[in-house]
């Protein structure tokens, strides 16, 4: 059974930076995605960032290259999401998630292809 736990969410004012954490524990495989994702009211779940744990291959939505950093250190199964020069438009739940790959080994975009989730941290960005 695979547990999924955030942390490091809070409140900051604009351009301040914030890095969330999320600890698994039990067993994920090495050919999995592990990815960020987040929700703001009224709004669908986007994924922000992924990476895929056997080659640390990572990829991030167009509003947050350059700003936003995902990692993972497989030692301590964790994984990371530096945010900086955040934006009130990054106001959101923030939500860790790890799923099977696709078609040759690609991370989808889509929530519903990942089959474990955390309960999420709240990161509100105030301007």
């Amino acid at each position: 059974q695979v547990e999924l736990v955030e942390s490091g969410g809070g409140s900051v004012q604009t351009g301040g930076s914030l890095r969330l954490s999320c600890a698994a524990s039990g067993y994920i495989a090495l050919n999995y995605c592990m990815a960020w994702f987040r929700q703001a009211p009224g709004k669908e779940r986007e994924r922000v960032a992924r990476i895929y744990r056997g080659n640390g291959s990572t990829s991030y939505m167009s509003s947050v290259k350059g700003r936003f950093t995902i990692s993972q250190d497989n030692a301590k199964n964790t994984l990371y999401l530096q945010m900086d020069r955040l934006k009130p438009e990054d106001t959101a739940m923030y939500y860790c998630a790890a799923g099977p790959p696709g078609t040759g080994s690609s991370c989808s975009t889509s929530a519903g292809m990942y089959n474990y989730w955390g309960q999420g941290t709240q990161v509100t960005v105030s301007s």
